[in-house]
């Protein structure tokens, strides 16, 4: 969980991250809360407001007083006892923070510097009010109005009302509101760094269908490039036959050219319409070779439905094909079997062709597979190429087993 080491005290925070915009006069709280540039930011601001404040008690009592010097000593008594309200808590709390003590130690430190500033402005206050009142009555002399009497029930009211509005007032004033964004900042920023890393992930796997898709179309054309060349080559030879292959290259056209089309089908299919294509391959393919390649898919009917990657089996059925059979003298057998191991489906192409050869292995084709897996997959999935027993080769696809939509 991201936490006061995960940011700068003295950096700007991000903008979701910041509370009540960032005007001229809020700027300062574009850094984290009881930060240095955050406390003199805030003071500058107070300092500013609190001047005025007291210019104008300056004026006002001067010319009330015909004494500009009373009114003088009157606003910077008023100036000293407000800033000083305004600042000792806030102050206390950015030397806590700055120490970056463990987040609960710091939380409550930083809650007793805001409370003994607040404490310290009720003694403040008393004292300023005090000694302006105390100059001003000697230079009114008998111009001074009669201070009224309160009496019983008036005095304890009037007492309490002060009192919460001393309360209400010294606590805002010496940083209650800062001490609510201050814990609030925590929050804000897990939530930001969230968001940051939502957006990462969502732009990764664009990144990383947009890569798919283009893996994907490298694959397509290669095996239709491919069957036609030796559709080509059947015209010449067996004119039957060409008829044939060509009727089931049509029917694996049909299977595979929409979903190059669609880009969000390319993308997601099943286990069923991947044996398919494999399936109507293999027929183009046994119908070129004649009686030479035969061929078996076997997949319990309720794998069909589960996800799986989209034109991968194809690479590893060409493959074979094209590795295993087509250099093989005399017949040869290309079965193709899907079962779940454990939490994993895995499916397996293996032929009983010449088996591997130095450089099968390393081609384009396979490379396309790994790269797709594990972008999709990371290493929860994985090729698996080994030579059989006598003749022939065997390559497994495992990936992580997923639910039926």
């Amino acid at each position: 969980m991201p936490g006061d080491s995960d940011y700068a005290l003295r950096q700007p925070l991000p903008d979701d991250v910041l509370v009540g915009g960032n005007t001229v006069w809020s700027r300062y709280r574009q850094y984290p809360v009881f930060s240095a540039p955050w406390l003199r930011g805030r003071s500058l601001l107070f300092a500013s407001a609190i001047g005025s404040l007291a210019l104008v008690v300056w004026l006002a009592v001067g010319a009330t007083l015909r004494d500009y010097a009373v009114g003088f000593l009157a606003g910077a008594h008023l100036f000293v006892a407000f800033m000083l309200m305004a600042t000792v808590g806030p102050g206390l709390a950015t030397l806590v923070r700055h120490r970056r003590w463990p987040r609960s130690r710091e939380r409550v430190l930083v809650v007793a510097a805001v409370a003994i500033g607040v404490g310290l402005g009720f003694p403040v206050d008393r004292w300023a009010s005090a000694h302006v009142e105390q100059k001003v009555l000697v230079a009114a002399g008998d111009r001074a109005p009669p201070r009224p009497e309160l009496q019983g029930g008036e005095r304890v009211l009037a007492y309490a009302v002060n009192g919460i509005a001393l309360v209400v007032v010294y606590g805002l004033f010496g940083g209650g509101l800062a001490l609510r964004a201050y814990f609030s900042e925590k929050r804000r920023w897990r939530d930001s760094v969230q968001r940051r890393e939502l957006q990462s992930l969502r732009r990764q796997k664009q990144d990383a269908d947009l890569r798919l898709g283009m893996l994907q179309a490298q694959v397509e054309p290669h095996f239709l490039f491919n069957t036609l060349a030796s559709v080509r080559a059947l015209v010449r030879q067996d004119p039957a036959r060409a008829e044939a292959t060509l009727d089931a290259l049509v029917e694996h056209l049909r299977a595979t050219i929409p979903r190059l089309r669609d880009h969000a089908r390319l993308l997601h299919s099943t286990l069923g319409q991947q044996l398919d294509i494999c399936r109507s391959y293999l027929e183009v393919m046994r119908l070129r070779t004649g009686a030479r390649l035969d061929y078996a898919i076997e997949a319990a009917p309720e794998l069909r439905a589960r996800p799986y990657p989209p034109l991968l089996l194809i690479t590893l059925v060409e493959n074979a094909v094209k590795h295993g059979i087509e250099p093989k003298r005399g017949p040869g057998r290309v079965l193709v079997q899907a079962a779940i191991e454990g939490d994993a489906l895995v499916v397996a192409v293996s032929d009983d062709g010449v088996g591997l050869r130095p450089g099968v292995g390393g081609g384009v084709g396979l490379a396309n597979v790994r790269e797709q897996l594990a972008m999709r997959y990371g290493d929860r999935a994985g090729l698996r190429l080994q030579g059989r027993e006598g003749d022939g080769a065997s390559a497994e696809i495992r990936v992580p087993l997923e639910r039926a939509p």
